[in-house]
């Protein structure tokens, strides 16, 4: 579960599914319990394993307007991805392709400008990631 607010469910009447190929579709949610450390969520017309395979590596997203706020210094994943990373002195190094939870410090993936097949790994901890300016879609590092 990558929400750490997983009441957020009470409440919630559907979700937007996004498959691996990038499609998506909205699913309403019939009920929702907890087992152990995940959310269980029943969508209405998935009833039988057949149908509940084609939703098997699918991300379940929340609208936008339904997301919880934040506090300034806090930001979601989707927020931070495709975000233009600088150094102090205006370099850019590329774009943020996905966050990476380490069980620590998040580190950013970022896209190489130079080279997009290649990444930076830049932990996301405020002494190296300066100033986040998600309106502009850009962070400034001060690399070590």
């Amino acid at each position: 579960m990558l929400t750490d607010f997983p009441e957020r469910f009470e409440g919630l009447n559907e979700v937007t599914l996004v498959k691996p190929d990038g499609t998506k579709d909205v699913l309403k949610i019939e009920e929702f319990w907890f087992q152990k450390d995940r959310v269980v969520l029943k969508f209405a017309g998935v009833d039988s394993i057949e149908t509940a395979q084609a939703l098997v590596n699918c991300k379940v997203c929340v609208p936008e307007g339904d997301a919880v706020d934040l506090e300034n210094d806090e930001f979601y994943d989707w927020e931070l991805e495709g975000c233009q990373v600088l150094t102090l002195e205006g370099k850019k190094l590329g774009r943020v392709r996905e966050v990476m939870r380490t069980g620590g410090t998040e580190v950013l993936v970022v896209a190489r400008e130079d080279d997009p097949k290649k990444d930076y790994l830049i932990p996301f901890a405020e002494t190296i990631c300066t100033e986040v300016d998600i309106e502009n879609r850009s962070i400034r590092i001060d690399p070590p």
